[in-house]
């Protein structure tokens, strides 16, 4: 396997509420573990909401008595909604604030996979497949009827989520479980990424580098060369680059 991550605050913003995870090695019971987050709230709330979900789950997948993957994950996810509410709570300064998550964990020739919000888990090959579904306001148009998939992604209120960690006490996470080919790569981002660079671009870029770091770093440039509107978090993932 091979990995890479990077996060980079863009060109508009002044501060960088993203935050990633990534280890090839165990955590815990999980074999591996990569998160992305998103966080969102005014000051150092985002930030805050983003990085304490993500060193939370890691915290937990290391002390977790769980086995199966997706337990460990819902764990650390409630865990830190728990948390972030109490938080938002005690300081008002913190009111406001959640985060999106996408979380993989790889086990063989199987991926598991929870996500809350609208980062997203991509499988890249010949095609790119959308594993994850956006919990947002423009989505459920989409689901709806309402306007196609073309357009959602210029839509005024694409940045409008109906679930984030921190939100409500009863978080809801989807989970999913999707079988890798040797020819499979996967990415998780965050919108910064997906609103700035078309998924046909995306797959263009991942599969016209050789190596991870060359494919991620591809990536932010190009949401950068966009206008980089928004914070930008990638993590790119080769399962099987030892098996080549």
């Amino acid at each position: 396997m091979k990995t890479f991550s990077i996060t980079d605050i863009g060109m508009c913003r002044k501060m960088n509420q993203d935050y990633c995870f990534t280890s090839e090695l165990p955590v815990g019971n999980l074999p591996n573990l990569f998160v992305v987050a998103d966080g969102m709230g005014g000051h150092n709330a985002g930030d805050y909401a983003s990085r304490y979900t993500v060193e939370t789950m890691v915290e937990v997948a290391e002390t977790s008595i769980h086995t199966r993957p997706a337990a460990i994950l819902e764990e650390g996810i409630k865990r830190a909604n728990g948390d972030l509410i109490k938080k938002a709570a005690q300081e008002a300064s913190m009111r406001g604030m959640g985060t999106t998550v996408v979380a993989a964990v790889l086990s063989g020739n199987r991926l598991y996979t929870a996500n809350i919000g609208d980062s997203r888990l991509y499988i890249v090959n010949d095609s790119m497949y959308q594993v994850t579904r956006d919990h947002s306001y423009v989505e459920e148009m989409v689901r709806r009827g309402e306007i196609k998939k073309e357009a959602a992604r210029l839509h005024p209120d694409k940045n409008i989520i109906t679930r984030a960690v921190g939100a409500v006490k009863e978080i809801q996470i989807d989970f999913f479980e999707t079988d890798i080919g040797p020819r499979d790569e996967i990415l998780l981002c965050s919108d910064g990424l997906t609103n700035m660079v078309e998924d046909e671009e995306i797959r263009r870029l991942i599969k016209g580098q050789w190596d991870t770091a060359g494919k991620a770093e591809r990536l932010v440039s190009a949401a950068n060369e966009n206008g980089g509107r928004d914070n930008i978090t990638v993590i790119v993932i080769d399962p099987f680059s030892d098996r080549m």
